[in-house]
């Protein structure tokens, strides 16, 4: 099959290329969007990231240049408007698990990076400044840390903070038997809210989730607790929780994913003037921490998604059938 890919950056490339086998493989490092979609022209396929815009608009024109699947190489699918790919006859794949340990492991990265400081740490060192003023931080052990969505990465993350001796208490419409009988407590969402610590967020981006982080949510937390998230930006509503840490009442606020992020991650700006003041607006506090959505970013992540995106579509070429379909 011709795939067309998207969004791409150089370590998709290494990691692709390294597994592809038999597929006709074009990299695009343009994002697809209604301007770019001509682009896909000839192409049986397209294989897209989480901020390549797949409106109805788009695949209606990925449909006219005869493009029949969808392949994601993550595994969230906000992004794409399925009842149009539905429409038109075009298949959707995703990886529904590529590596949970890594998302849950930079999650654990920003929490005690945000409490212990040590990035503030090795940047008064590089200038010989061997102070710990203003270093304090907190133990973990013992905390009530609070988890919002116990899929996979969820799972994986519960582990973590159990091993490190926390109260874990969770949230899902879906309890996991497993979790529960290793000592994860699951409680309504209001109830997580108020006992919690540190919260971090682990469910995908739909119509109920959007804004989980709102005003009313803030409000019922700890004064100066920790709120993680490193699974979709808009679960968060940005200009509450800056609010909030104005208040103080979010004492820490490390995220992986950011509400527009779209406009600015994956790519180096640091000779542009940002016009977004929100994002701006969080830079400027100090106990604030973002990483442009690299919780995915490891070795044995970036093969699994490779392995997984290229298996899929092998599987489709010869079956008109998917191994991890999005299901419509």
């Amino acid at each position: 099959m011709k795939i067309a890919f998207f969004s791409t950056k150089n370590y998709d490339k290494t990691y692709f290329n390294s597994h592809n086998e038999n597929q006709n493989i074009v990299y695009f490092e343009t994002r697809l969007n209604k301007n770019t979609c001509n682009l896909a022209s000839g192409f049986d396929a397209v294989c897209v990231f989480v901020n390549d815009i797949l409106s109805r608009e788009v695949i209606e024109l990925l449909h006219e240049h005869g493009v029949k699947l969808i392949a994601l190489r993550c595994a969230g699918f906000n992004n794409v408007n399925l009842e149009a790919a539905n429409e038109y006859g075009i298949k959707i794949s995703r990886v529904p698990a590529y590596s949970p340990e890594a998302v849950a492991e930079h999650a654990l990265a920003l929490i005690l990076t945000l409490n212990r400081k040590t990035h503030k740490a090795y940047n008064r060192v590089k200038e010989c400044n061997f102070s710990l003023n203003n270093l304090v931080g907190f133990t973990v052990y013992k905390k009530t840390v609070g988890v919002i969505g116990t899929g996979r990465i969820g799972q994986a993350f519960c582990k973590i903070m159990k091993a490190l001796g926390c109260e874990v208490i969770a949230f899902d419409p879906y309890p996991n038997q497993t979790l529960k009988d290793s000592g994860v407590t699951y409680v309504e969402l209001d109830d997580l809210f108020k006992r919690s610590d540190i919260i971090s967020l682990h469910c995908p981006l739909t119509e109920q989730t959007k804004h989980i982080i709102n005003e009313n949510s803030l409000k019922q937390l700890k004064p100066n607790s920790m709120l993680i998230n490193t699974s979709r930006g808009a679960l968060i509503d940005t200009e509450a929780v800056i609010q909030a840490l104005k208040d103080k009442q979010v004492g820490y606020l490390g995220i992986d994913v950011y509400e527009q992020e779209d406009k600015l991650f994956f790519e180096d700006l640091s000779e542009h003037i940002i016009d977004d003041d929100l994002i701006l607006r969080l830079i400027s506090f100090p106990n604030v921490l973002i990483t442009s959505h690299q919780a995915f970013l490891t070795q044995e992540a970036l093969n699994e998604i490779s392995k997984s995106v290229l298996n899929d579509i092998s599987h489709f070429e010869k079956t008109q059938e998917l191994i991890n379909p999005v299901e419509i």
